[in-house]
């Protein structure tokens, strides 16, 4: 099924969660979009690599936790060091007051700050002289979090810190 192959080239070239409406787009027909999806993802069920649902009418191609620490230190970082271990520690502590990420992270927070939020990552609010800073729906789907498991997040973001 060839609308199978567009779909799996696409995601594996995106590096991102894709929406179905940009698969379609980009020439998959729409009647055949659903069933080509769950068997690519069927195919990918005993494979180092997934294929999931991240978020509302997405999905991605990505690494199953179980294999992602053996291959990170081949993938190219995409974040640098300092931006990821500042993202992390916003995440962690979340929703957080930049003037608190200021007493853990340093002056640098003001440009890490606004660096994230350029790439979507997190988002900010005004509160009194500062800004409460807290990660954006983008940051969950593009390390393949679930919203809803917090927990899990602090886990693995812990884990990362420790190795730094």
């Amino acid at each position: 099924m060839e609308a199978k192959r567009i779909i799996e080239a696409i995601l594996f070239a995106a590096g991102r969660p894709v929406t179905k409406e940009e698969i379609i787009k980009a020439g998959v027909k729409k009647k055949e979009f659903d069933e080509a999806i769950k068997e690519l993802m069927k195919e990918y069920e005993d494979s180092a690599i997934e294929i999931i649902s991240a978020g509302e009418g997405k999905f991605v191609m990505q690494l199953r936790e179980k294999y992602a620490h053996y291959a990170a230190k081949f993938a190219p970082m995409e974040l640098p060091k300092s931006l990821l271990k500042t993202l992390a520690i916003i995440a962690y502590h979340q929703p957080v007051k930049q003037s608190e990420l200021k007493k853990i992270v340093g002056s640098q927070i003001y440009e890490h700050v606004r660096e994230l939020k350029k790439r979507g990552f997190i988002k900010t609010r005004k509160e009194g002289r500062t800004k409460i800073v807290e990660t954006s729906q983008y940051f969950y789907e593009y390390f393949g979090f679930d919203v809803k498991n917090k927990e899990k997040i602090k886990e693995v973001l812990y884990k990362k810190l420790e190795r730094e």
